[in-house]
């Protein structure tokens, strides 16, 4: 009753438009995407075909076997998770994270069975992917860090936002890069600064988008380097890649 009183109030106080379809968003817990778009966003249940190792997605139905896409053959994590595919309500999302330190009440519950569901509540630790000291300068805020909050308290799994640090300033991945250019805009650029409170842990590694997984497993390497035994990778949505 309080929870359909708020909403009436804040569609009439707070009128909004989706970002997507650009009708009302009638809920508060939707943030900035309407009901009907979050139901049209493919979130992944388990039951979809996805690479075993970095979660590349294949189609709406499983496989009877494991399935490898083989591009993540070298890729230093040892599994990558998704809530969903980037696109609709998640892409709106996040996008908007980018500016507002704040997650939709919506995804919460999206975020806590996406990681029960692969046995990540097995982590010692969450480390979110860290920007460097300027892009973090000029946001206010790391995204990543928002969500890796929302992992750890979802999970039980202690947060650690300081041990892995970015070293340098690195371009913004556009779109049009490939996989080699986005290797090549990452590599070397991270750094572990307390290893001794990564060694012997399994990590899960969180950021907002999974694209080529160059930054993911540049991470993993430095990680594993200084002695994590197992780096795993969560985030908001899987970009589908040609």
């Amino acid at each position: 009753m309080f929870k359909a009183l708020q909403n009436s109030l804040f569609s009439i106080i707070y009128p909004q438009q989706c970002t997507v379809c650009h009708a009302q968003v009638e809920r508060l817990e939707d943030g900035v995407v309407c009901r009907e778009c979050w139901t049209a966003t493919r979130v992944f249940t388990g039951l979809e075909m996805l690479c075993e190792k970095c979660g590349a997605f294949f189609g709406d139905e499983a496989a009877p076997i494991p399935i490898f896409c083989h591009k993540c053959d070298d890729h230093n994590y040892d599994k990558a998770v998704a809530v969903g595919v980037y696109e609709k309500a998640l892409s709106a999302s996040i996008i908007r994270l980018k500016t507002m330190p704040v997650i939709p009440k919506y995804i919460e519950p999206l975020i806590s069975a996406a990681v029960k569901r692969t046995d990540f509540t097995g982590a010692d630790v969450v480390i979110p992917i860290p920007l460097s000291r300027q892009r973090r300068h000029e946001r206010g805020f790391n995204q990543a860090e928002i969500i890796a909050a929302a992992v750890s308290r979802s999970a039980g799994i202690l947060l650690d936002s300081l041990s892995l640090s970015r070293k340098r300033h690195t371009p913004m991945h556009r779109i049009a890069m490939d996989d080699r250019a986005r290797e090549l805009t990452v590599q070397n650029a991270f750094e572990v600064v307390r290893p001794k409170l990564v060694s012997g842990k399994t990590i899960l590694l969180v950021d907002d988008v999974f694209t080529s997984g160059a930054t993911a497993s540049n991470c993993a390497r430095v990680l594993k380097k200084s002695g994590a035994v197992k780096v795993n990778v969560f985030t908001l949505a899987r970009a589908v890649m040609n």
